[in-house]
């Protein structure tokens, strides 16, 4: 099929399945909620004087469906076409399309415009977007208000969405990449070699009671700010008789990826879990412009802020990063886990030592209790001091938190872990570390 005779296809499907794309605005642009009515709305299957799908091409480039791409035209109603054509293709819950995205700047105004899983489309299995290059491939997101206006949203129709090679940059200052609400079908993201710049409010705001899960981000690179953060899970607990439903959101990895923003929070799980990050280099580069009830101008890249978890669902482990505590203001972890485990493995965060607030940096702040969490640094170079609060419950706690073979830049084994008071814990156990003195412990 030549070039001209598949963009004229593509044309004529476009006439029939997303003539309202091209007129109709979204709820954000009418100034409504992130939640109100599709726009486009998903064909119901074809009909008389429709193009039949089946027709359609496998890839749909949306520069074939008029996408400029020069960083200036409004390029909104090819995203929202092409996204309408890809639903129209769903054949027996399984997605038969790829959109790709050539190189250049796509201007989307409206939110939803690239992806918009809502009813009356069933569940489906599989979509993909293709850009040329996370450098080459830029999607500028300017809708007219920020805070409740996401890109994409998903409301449990797709299972394996896949992106790749593609940045996304936020134009209105507190505009949203990605909603995502389950209550079972919205899970197996993958992101590849994508990027993230702007400032945002929620990079993906995870939402539903149940099975939002199974996602991975590879080379992937975390830039701009977040009012609240990269990927945040428990949005609104909304329609739960039991907000800890949601702790059925598991499995998220991260690996070798580069994470360098400004200000806010990277991982932030107020229900939920079971998270792996594996390789790259985590930095906060600046501070919070204002500080906020829930925040103040603290920025972390680990938040567990809930004690109470379902079983299985409380683990994180970290591997092999090297974190920079740039200011007194960045947190690497700050969990409230009330069981579970916790694991830092040849991880180092001494880069900026020489600073002179290092020293007294306390970039690790744990709450425990009987049950734990379980805490262990394996092999790991830490500066500051590790800050240790108790539950409440005064008696002895077992051996909770465990360090070996670390190398303690700043202070002494014996003055590195404190609680409350600057009392040194008996719950923290140190087995052959090196501390600033070099000497065994």
């Amino acid at each position: 099929m030549s070039h001209v005779s598949r963009r004229q296809l593509l044309r004529g499907a476009a006439s029939g399945i997303g003539a309202m794309a091209l007129t109709a605005p979204s709820a954000s642009a009418a100034g409504g909620a992130a939640h109100g009515p599709t726009t486009p709305p998903v064909p119901a299957g074809p009909r008389r004087g429709r193009p039949s799908t089946s027709r359609l091409p496998l890839v749909l480039n949306v520069a074939d469906l008029g996408a400029v791409g020069d960083g200036l035209t409004d390029d909104t109603a090819a995203f929202e076409i092409a996204y309408s054509l890809a639903a129209a293709r769903v054949a027996r819950g399984v997605g038969r399309t790829v959109i790709e995205i050539p190189a250049g700047e796509f201007l989307i105004t409206r939110a939803h415009a690239l992806l918009n899983g809502v009813a009356p489309l069933s569940a489906a299995n599989g979509l993909r977007f293709s850009g040329a290059g996370k450098r080459m491939t830029t999607l500028v997101f300017r809708p007219d208000n920020g805070p409740g206006s996401y890109l994409c949203r998903n409301e449990d129709i797709w299972s394996n969405l896949s992106f790749e090679r593609i940045q996304f940059r936020s134009a209105t200052p507190g505009a949203s990449f990605f909603s995502s609400y389950s209550t079972g079908n919205a899970q197996d993201y993958r992101f590849s070699e994508c990027e993230w710049m702007g400032e945002w409010e929620f990079g993906i705001a995870l939402d539903g009671t149940n099975t939002n899960s199974e996602m991975r981000w590879e080379a992937c690179r975390v830039g701009g700010s977040y009012r609240r953060a990269f990927l945040y899970s428990g949005l609104s607990q909304r329609q739960q008789p039991d907000p800890n439903d949601q702790d059925q959101f598991l499995n998220y990895w991260f690996t070798d990826m580069k994470v360098e923003y400004e200000w806010g929070n990277f991982l932030e799980f107020p229900y939920g879990g079971s998270i792996t990050c594996r390789g790259g280099s985590y930095i906060i580069t600046g501070t919070r412009p204002h500080s906020t009830e829930e925040y103040g101008t603290t920025s972390t890249f680990f938040r567990f802020p809930v004690a109470r978890h379902h079983d299985s669902v409380q683990r994180f482990h970290a591997q092999d990063i090297r974190f920079e505590v740039r200011n007194p203001q960045v947190q690497v972890i700050d969990s409230v886990w009330a069981s579970g485990t916790i694991h830092f493995s040849d991880c180092d965060d001494t880069g900026l030592s020489f600073k002179d607030f290092a020293p007294e940096a306390r970039a690790h702040r744990y709450t425990v209790g009987p049950r734990g969490p379980l805490i262990r640094y394996d092999s790991c170079q830490l500066v500051g001091r590790h800050e240790y609060r108790t539950d409440g419950r005064r008696k002895a706690l077992p051996t909770v938190a465990r360090y070996d073979m670390c190398l303690l830049r700043s202070h002494s084994a014996h003055e590195f872990a404190v609680a409350e008071d600057n009392v040194r814990p008996d719950f923290v156990r140190f087995v052959d570390c090196l501390d600033n003195s070099a000497v065994d412990t």
